[in-house]
C-alpha cells in the first residue's frame, strides 16, 4: 500500500462546510475519473466512501484501499459478491450491495454518489443508530433534494448527484465514463469554455486485468490523476479575523469609530511571486487553487481569453477573500466593485461584491457607504449560504448603526 501524505476526503469535508463549486467539481472530476479507468479494466471498487479518496498535499486525488474490489468479465456482469454475502461500509452502500445481489460498475457511482451527497451537503444522506437502519433507507428512503440545501449551486449538479443514487441501478448513469461526460458539460458551462475535455496526466496504476480470474480479488487500485486541482480551503481563518474586527467595532470608543483604521494584518514585506502562465486557463486555475495567493488569481485574470467570464469572476472573488484577510481594503474595493457591475444572472456573485463592499468600507471608517452597500445587498433578496457571511453582516450592520448614531449626537 503507498503512504499517501496529506488526508482523506472525510477530513477535508470536516474541515470545510459547504465547498464552493469549483472545489466539488474537481473532486467529482477526478474521482469519476479514475472509476472511469477502473471500469475499463474491469475492475469494481464497492467499497466507495470518503475515507478511501485520499488527498495529498501536491493536490492530487487518489482512490485508495481497493481491498474488496473484484474484477468483470467484458462480457456478462460477474457476480462480485456472494449471494447473501454484503460488503462494504453500510453509510455508502449501494442497494444491491445492501441485498447481496450481484454488482457491476453501477453500484460504484452509487456509492460515489453518497459520497458527493455528503461533499455537498456536508453529512450523508441517510443516517441512523445502526448499520441495518441505514441499511434500510439505502433500499426503501429517497434523500432530501440537495437543491434544498444548497441552493448556491447549479441544478444539473444536484441533480446528477440524485440520479447517481437511484435505487435502480438502470435509473443511474451506466458507467462512470457517462457521468464523467455531465460533469465536464457542468464544468464547461460554469467554469469557462477554455476547460478541457480531458484533464491533463491522468494515470491509473496497479491493474493488470488480464492476470486475474474473473472472480478473484485486487491485491490494489491506485488511480491516481495528476492534476493539481485542490488546495486546502482557508476554512473559518479570514472569517475569524473579520470577526476580530467587527468586535473591536462594536466595543470600541467613539474616538476610535471616528478614525481612519489601520490593516487587520499588516501585510509581509516581500517581492511579489512571479507565477508561470500556464498553456491554458484550466492549469492556470488549477495553479491558483494550488498556490492561493493573490499573484496566482491575479494571473488567472490576466492570462484568461476574453468571453471566459466564469474563471475571471471566481478569481475576482477569491483575490476579495485574500485582500480583505491581509487587510488591503483599497485593494478589494475595486474587485467588489466589479462583482457588483455583474449582470442579473449573475446574483450570487453580485451579492458576494456587496456583502464584502460593506465590511471594506466598515473597516475604512466609511460607515454611510456601508450601509448603503447593505441595503443593496438586502434589495437582491439572495440567500447566501455562507453563515460566516450572513452572521458578520449583522455585526457589521450593528456598527454601522452605532457609528452613525454617535456621529449625530
Amino acid at each position: 500500500q503507498e503512504f499517501v501524505e496529506g488526508q482523506n476526503l472525510r477530513a477535508w469535508i470536516n474541515r470545510n462546510e459547504k465547498p464552493d463549486l469549483p472545489h466539488i467539481l474537481s473532486i467529482m472530476v477526478q474521482v469519476t475519473a479514475a472509476l472511469a479507468k477502473a471500469g475499463g479494466r474491469g475492475v469494481v471498487h464497492r467499497d466507495i466512501k470518503p475515507e478511501n479518496i485520499l488527498l495529498t498535499r501536491s493536490g492530487e486525488v487518489k482512490v485508495a484501499d481497493f481491498g474488496l474490489a473484484r474484477l468483470s468479465n467484458q462480457g456478462d456482469p460477474v457476480e462480485l459478491t456472494q449471494v447473501g454475502i454484503t460488503l462494504g461500509t453500510p453509510l455508502y452502500m449501494s442497494p444491491e450491495q445492501v441485498e447481496g445481489k450481484p454488482l457491476d460498475p453501477r453500484s460504484d457511482v452509487y456509492s460515489f454518489g453518497v459520497t458527493c451527497y455528503h461533499l455537498i451537503a456536508g453529512s450523508p444522506p441517510f443516517t441512523g443508530e445502526t448499520p441495518l437502519s441505514v441499511a434500510v433507507q439505502h433500499l426503501k428512503k429517497e434523500p432530501e433534494p440537495l437543491q434544498n440545501l444548497r441552493s448556491d449551486l447549479p441544478r444539473q449538479l444536484c441533480e446528477i448527484v440524485h440520479r447517481m443514487l437511484a435505487k435502480e441501478p438502470r435509473r443511474r448513469f451506466q458507467s462512470a465514463s457517462q457521468l464523467l461526460q455531465e460533469l465536464r458539460a457542468i464544468q464547461r458551462e460554469h467554469m469557462g469554455s477554455q476547460w478541457p475535455e480531458d484533464l491533463p496526466g491522468w494515470e491509473t496504476s496497479g491493474v493488470e486485468a488480464s492476470s486475474f480470474g474473473p472472480v478473484q480479488a485486487t491485491q490494489r487500485l491506485q488511480a491516481v490523476m495528476e492534476t493539481a486541482a485542490l488546495s486546502t480551503r482557508r476554512g473559518r481563518r479570514w472569517w475569524s479575523a473579520v470577526a476580530m474586527v467587527v468586535a473591536v467595532l462594536v466595543g470600541g470608543s467613539a474616538a476610535w469609530l471616528g478614525s481612519r483604521a489601520k490593516p487587520l494584518v499588516t501585510p509581509a514585506m516581500s517581492s511579489p511571486r512571479v507565477v508561470e502562465r500556464k498553456k491554458d486557463i484550466f492549469l492556470q486555475y488549477l495553479q491558483a487553487t494550488r498556490l492561493n495567493t493573490a499573484e496566482a488569481w491575479q494571473a488567472v485574470v490576466n492570462f484568461t481569453p476574453t468571453g471566459d467570464e466564469p474563471c475571471v469572476n471566481r478569481a475576482k472573488q477569491q483575490l476579495v477573500r485574500l485582500h480583505l484577510e491581509k487587510g488591503n481594503f483599497d485593494l478589494a474595493l475595486p474587485l467588489c466593485d466589479d462583482l457588483i457591475e455583474l449582470d442579473a444572472s449573475k446574483a450570487e456573485l453580485r451579492a458576494f461584491g456587496l456583502a464584502c463592499r460593506a465590511i471594506a468600507l466598515n473597516r475604512t471608517g466609511d460607515f454611510k457607504g456601508s450601509a448603503e452597500a447593505i441595503d443593496a445587498f438586502r434589495s437582491l433578496s439572495v440567500n447566501l449560504q455562507d453563515a460566516n457571511i450572513r452572521e458578520t453582516l449583522q455585526a457589521v450592520e450593528k456598527a454601522n448603526d452605532d457609528a452613525m448614531n454617535h456621529g449625530n449626537r
